[in-house]
């Protein structure tokens, strides 16, 4: 961490719902002084805004007239649920804000002035600002949900209208704000149709599964989807999200243990089935990103996996070779980063070869998110690794 000696911080402060961005990560700046981050590449993975607060105008994108008026007599008749309806949004999820003492990530509410641009692209801007950010990786919120909604054809109509808003309005207003859309996962052609239609978008630099969901990546069905991906060169990525809605999470009466397992236990299921069932082998070309797990889940897959593959390689007949080096080839992002014990980080980075696997995320403007500097931090990174951590292998990843 840079010293704090001869250097003024900015004051303590209360922070709300309307607190300022640039205020929130002041003492960011100190960071970019210290370490001169400006003279780094230094690209956000996994950063959000809050697309609840658009909401009324997301619904007017849905494609399906039927529920587009489903939505608009939601909106117009139940003022309390109109930056809600149709979403899947799980009430319990809000004790993150600790009883409202972290509320920032509730609500984006700060003053913005600026009206040349949507909102979002404000703050978006404040925040790469802020953390000297070069370029940002934005995905929506409670929309990392949507694979645990009860009707398939809504979560499709939503992803969807979702993909074109964001797109249209934000966007192509500034060529530092980049996505990977969501994939509509619950309809495998309607997966093929989003590809199709936003690959070439130049801000569109990849494609998303949100990863909280209960199902099979390994289906024949989504064959064809990572085909395509492989075909028109862009990487998938699997951003992982809570539930308190799955039989082990229920069990669970506190919402740090619910933070703490279902953020990653989703993508270690997914993973699993993506290596076992073989799709590395049978698509060598597609860059395949592991999101918002943390990274402490890595050496232990590794180990485990290997472990019961030299036992029971006939499970896995597609592999040419062990699991782990399966994950070695594949990607992962920094937040939240687990650094509470040094020792057992330099392991995880050595085990995983993070100075070629690992990108920088944010994952702003969540509670916990993590600021460029927490990379620069850690001692035992070679300058290389950490400039590649916070860029030159995302720039490689996403063709940037």
């Amino acid at each position: 961490m840079p010293p704090t000696d001869g250097v003024t911080p900015h004051p303590t402060q209360e922070i709300t719902t309307r607190t300022d961005t640039r205020d929130i990560l002041a003492n960011a700046r100190r960071d970019t002084e210290y370490y001169g981050l400006d003279d780094y590449l230094i690209v956000d993975v996994d950063s959000h805004h809050v697309e609840l607060d658009s909401w009324p105008e997301i619904v007017d994108y849905l494609e399906d007239p039927v529920v587009r008026d489903i939505a608009h007599q939601l909106v117009l008749n139940w003022p309390q649920a109109s930056h809600l309806a149709l979403h899947n949004h799980m009430a319990g999820l809000t004790l993150q804000d600790v009883a409202g003492r972290i509320p920032h990530q509730a609500a984006l509410a700060e003053p913005v002035a600026e009206t040349d641009v949507h909102r979002d692209v404000t703050l978006v801007r404040r925040a790469m600002d802020a953390m000297s950010i070069d370029v940002q990786v934005v995905f929506p919120q409670p929309m990392l949900e949507i694979g645990l909604h009860p009707h398939p054809r809504i979560a499709t109509q939503l992803m969807l209208a979702y993909n074109r808003w964001f797109t249209e309005n934000i966007l192509g207003t500034d060529s530092r704000i980049k996505t990977m859309l969501g994939l509509p996962f619950e309809d495998p052609d309607a997966c093929l149709e989003t590809i199709r239609r936003y690959a070439d978008h130049p801000d569109v630099i990849g494609f998303l599964v949100t990863s909280q969901r209960h199902t099979g990546v390994h289906r024949n069905q989504y064959m064809k989807v990572y085909g395509e991906l492989e075909r028109v060169g862009m990487p998938i990525g699997f951003h992982a999200g809570p539930t308190w809605g799955d039989f082990m999470t229920s069990t669970m009466n506190r919402f740090l243990s619910v933070h703490a397992m279902s953020f990653v236990t989703c993508n270690m299921t997914h993973l699993t089935n993506w290596i076992i069932n073989g799709i590395p082998e049978r698509f060598p070309g597609l860059r395949t990103i592991w999101i918002e797990s943390g990274i402490a889940w890595v050496p232990f897959m590794m180990q485990r996996l290997d472990h019961e593959y030299l036992m029971r390689q006939s499970d896995a007949p597609l592999l040419t070779k062990r699991p782990s080096d399966y994950m070695r080839a594949m990607y992962y992002t920094a937040q939240p980063l687990e650094i509470t014990d040094m020792g057992l980080l330099e392991s995880t980075f050595r085990a995983m070869d993070a100075e070629h696997t690992l990108m920088y995320s944010s994952d702003w403007p969540h509670w916990d998110f993590d600021v460029p500097g927490r990379i620069m931090g850690i001692p035992f990174l070679s300058a290389e690794g950490k400039r590649n951590i916070l860029g030159e292998t995302a720039r490689r990843v996403f063709n940037l």
